[in-house]
């Protein structure tokens, strides 16, 4: 991707946007000392710029971005694409809360080659944005369920990598379908404090974990890199996860990082309008 590709990408509303003071009037407020992001995939811009400008018409914090895709060849890892991706945050007054790998999904870490050096470039890319945790996908073919032989592929990768990633003060968080026990398990066989658990509270509510008892366990370890706040057809606050509870587990282990939304768009609601509702819910819940 060329520079004038980039900016083509960009989107000429994005440009005129620039000239609406409504949209710079100040960075979008915290809520206390969490930042609130939200996932690039789930506000309609994976991978893309776009989502930028959207993170900003929400009132986010800020986008925990996408590396990319086998097809663009992950393609953040190229300087112009970070250098347009860090134009826009100037430009709308929004961060980067977090950075991750979804391809993985579809080309799972624990059987693909190609993977390797996209995790180990992403520790890089990190480091150049400001994030500190990047987000490892472990599902659909990259599923470690029930997958001893995957999971200590996963093992032997993460103990190569790990040392370039605590070199640079960057963790690597598995989010899976495995268990609070499954997952220190392989953080224990690595050995690298560079390797966490990403806790997403609606997959493991899903999969019939107590994830209060979870989140406190991992926590008191201090093993969970970050949060999904999370809601499977349901807008946050209104379906199966206690987010009350919640945060008292958040508060109880003293986590201070960023919150990342995901999800939580309800059957023929769009996901603007649930995403301003979902924000507005968050920053109650965590003021």
């Amino acid at each position: 991707m060329n520079r004038r590709d980039i900016i083509k990408g960009v989107g000429g509303g994005m440009i005129a946007s620039f000239f609406h003071n409504e949209l710079f009037a100040a960075s979008s407020p915290t809520a206390g000392s969490f930042r609130i992001g939200a996932c690039d995939w789930s506000i309609n811009n994976t991978g893309n710029l776009g989502a930028m400008e959207m993170a900003k018409r929400i009132g986010l914090d800020g986008v925990q971005v996408s590396l990319g895709s086998a097809e663009n060849n992950m393609h953040l890892r190229q300087k112009d694409v970070q250098q347009a991706y860090k134009a826009l945050a100037d430009i709308f007054k929004i961060g980067f809360t977090g950075l991750g790998i979804g391809e993985l999904n579809n080309i799972p870490y624990k059987s693909d080659d190609r993977t390797d050096e996209w995790v180990s470039d992403s520790i890089d890319v990190a480091k150049e944005l400001g994030v500190k945790v990047i987000l490892l996908a472990f599902f659909y073919n990259g599923d470690l369920k029930n997958d001893p032989k995957g999971q200590d592929a996963v093992i032997r990768k993460f103990r190569q990598v790990a040392p370039k990633a605590e070199r640079l003060g960057i963790t690597l968080g598995i989010e899976s379908w495995l268990s609070a026990e499954e997952h220190m398990k392989i953080i224990d066989a690595v050995g690298s404090k560079a390797i966490k658990c990403y806790y997403d509270v609606a997959n493991s509510q899903q999969m019939g974990y107590d994830i209060y008892k979870e989140m406190r366990w991992l926590g008191k370890q201090n093993q969970i890199c970050e949060f999904h706040f999370k809601e499977n057809g349901s807008l946050l606050g209104k379906g199966k996860v206690d987010f009350a509870e919640v945060r008292r587990c958040i508060d109880e282990i003293g986590y201070m990082g960023c919150i990342q939304i995901e999800g939580a768009v309800p059957e023929g609601k769009s996901m603007f309008e649930s995403y301003l509702q979902n924000n507005d819910f968050v920053r109650g819940l965590m003021k």
